[in-house]
């Protein structure tokens, strides 16, 4: 995706903000973590966890007996302060893997006047407070060619050291690795994904390859998808030096927002092929929003668990 700024050298109304790409990922995360907690905690309140009866060591609640069960199951303690027979039923432990993905390459850095903050900035957001709400309901989560699945209370802070190494290393790769995930376990892929449809194709499909269910969350600032430039204009391609003038940028708007919709309705059908979920975020909108729908698709994909 490209920036803009009028020729003339004045920024555009709805032109980019200073380039987040100049401020290390190292100084931006404790911000980030903030925020992640925060809207994790704000869907927290909406959504109960992954606890449902089975074999474990955690008590979880009394229930009435149901004729036909085994005598064994029946706590005579409890049934002896009532009329009824009751049984003690333990929360089931056998957590779920999810691999949650975030995009840090440098088409992810564009940020307009109009969004809320940064393509990246969002991206870290979500999937650091995805992976707090995940852990605190009792999964594992892991970060998909980075680190191993982890249960830990203080998931966000050791993903967080994580990415500053990554970032060190400069490795801002655009799609994930395409190794496939052992069946039953979940991914959340969070970017912009305006790499080749070809690429987008070859990396979940191989993610999918042993059946797991995957998530793709596709954020997008509202200038990509309203193109609101008008007259003589300059468009610079973040990812090289390229940069393209055009005498009516307008006279462009009917192809681009074909060729974006055509797009979006490839990575979708890439998707459904697989039986995964599909979702477009924009970044003037709050995060709480795409997370609440990203934990429900997440709690779908897991048989309503």
């Amino acid at each position: 995706m490209v920036s803009t700024r009028l020729l003339d050298g004045t920024e555009c109304a709805v032109g980019l903000r200073h380039q987040q790409g100049g401020l290390s990922l190292a100084r931006r995360l404790p911000a980030l973590l903030v925020a992640a907690k925060e809207v994790a905690a704000t869907v927290m309140h909406g959504v109960h966890g992954r606890r449902r009866a089975g074999v474990g060591e955690t008590f979880w609640q009394f229930r009435p007996f149901v004729w036909g069960e085994s005598t064994t199951r029946i706590d005579w303690r409890r049934s002896a302060r009532d009329d009824r027979v009751y049984v003690r039923e333990r929360e089931w432990e056998a957590a779920h893997t999810v691999w949650v993905w975030m995009d840090r390459s440098l088409s992810m850095a564009f940020e307009s006047t109009l969004a809320l903050q940064s393509k990246q900035d969002r991206a870290l957001v979500l999937g650091l407070a995805i992976s707090d709400l995940l852990v605190r309901g009792g999964e594992r989560v892991g970060m998909p060619g980075m680190t191993r699945a982890l249960a830990a209370r203080n998931i966000v802070e050791r993903f967080a050291q994580v990415l500053v190494e990554a970032d060190k290393r400069e490795d801002l790769r655009e799609l994930p690795p395409s190794d496939a995930l052992a069946p039953r376990t979940q991914a959340v892929l969070i970017g912009d994904f305006l790499s080749d449809v070809d690429d987008i194709r070859v990396a979940i499909h191989g993610m999918a390859a042993r059946g797991a269910v995957g998530h793709v969350v596709m954020v997008t600032d509202p200038v990509e998808e309203t193109f609101p430039f008008t007259g003589h204009t300059e468009f610079l391609d973040v990812d090289s030096q390229a940069r393209l003038r055009v005498g009516d940028a307008q006279s462009f708007k009917a192809d681009y927002v074909a060729r974006l919709a055509a797009h979006r309705d490839a990575i979708k059908q890439i998707c459904a092929s697989r039986g995964w979920s599909f979702a477009i975020h924009r970044t003037d909108r709050p995060a709480a929003e795409a997370l609440l729908n990203l934990r429900m698709r997440l709690e779908a994909g897991q048989g309503g668990a």
